[in-house]
């Protein structure tokens, strides 16, 4: 969204997408037999739904963090019981405890950016996720912001968009916070581009980002500036709608 890049086809998008969950990793995903067993044994009103084996009760019963009942997590957020299973699965291979802190989440994100420092990226996208600021994000959390990024409406996902740029929360996005930002990106993409990021283009973003969404020229951008500015970015809307069958 930010310097409004060019439009990814939709399977590089999705691709690159995944690899950015830490759920999603590849070894996180099991096999059909796997998910089917995990259905069939599967209940809807016990806090360890998720559990397919007395070795996953085990596991469920040593976490420092157990999930709500399926039902519920069903009402909250717009995944079928099928894909809050797997995604459950792939968070707990990641996260045993059951929650994930700042510096976990670090560590995870890291993975698919060896070459650049995603560390300060991973700490804007985390915050975003940690919608109560508890310091840490459960599978709770972490599918309401997935369910809102893949299902919601368009308005939720600018909307959450605009809160992961809203650094400091105040309702309105500055040149310094989009500028922090776009230096974070270019952090996580490395030095070792091609071609060569120049210095420069960090800023050079910011200022086009703020020509198309600081409508009154007043130095920010206010929510209702920035999702009519987006709702009339024909390449921001197509952005949008690749991610409506990423899982």
């Amino acid at each position: 969204l930010p310097g409004n890049p060019p439009v990814q086809t939709k399977k590089a998008l999705k691709q690159r997408f995944l690899k950015l969950l830490p759920c999603c990793r590849p070894k996180s995903i099991p096999s059909l037999s796997e998910s089917k067993t995990v259905l069939a044994s599967a209940t809807l009103s016990s806090p360890g739904f998720l559990a397919d084996s007395v070795e996953d009760e085990f596991e469920l019963s040593t976490v420092c963090h157990r999930p709500e009942g399926l039902e519920q997590l069903q009402e909250q957020t717009k995944f079928t019981r099928k894909e809050l299973q797997v995604l459950y699965r792939g968070f707990k291979n990641e996260c045993p405890s059951g929650i994930v802190n700042e510096e976990n989440f670090k560590q995870i994100y890291s993975q698919f950016f060896p070459q650049g420092d995603s560390s300060t990226y991973a700490t804007f996208l985390f915050n975003a996720f940690d919608t109560d600021h508890d310091g840490s994000v459960s599978f709770e959390d972490f599918v309401s912001g997935l369910s809102t990024i893949l299902r919601g409406t368009i308005d939720d996902r600018l909307n959450w968009a605009f809160n992961l740029y809203d650094l400091n929360k105040d309702g309105c996005i500055t040149k310094e916070e989009m500028l922090d930002i776009m230096k974070s990106i270019y952090d996580m993409m490395g030095k070792y581009t091609y071609p060569a990021m120049r210095e420069e283009a960090p800023w050079e973003h910011v200022e086009n980002f703020f020509q198309k969404m600081d409508r009154n020229k007043d130095g920010v951008v206010t929510i209702e500036e920035f999702l009519e500015s987006c709702q009339k970015d024909e390449n921001i809307m197509r952005s949008m709608q690749l991610f409506d069958s990423v899982i």
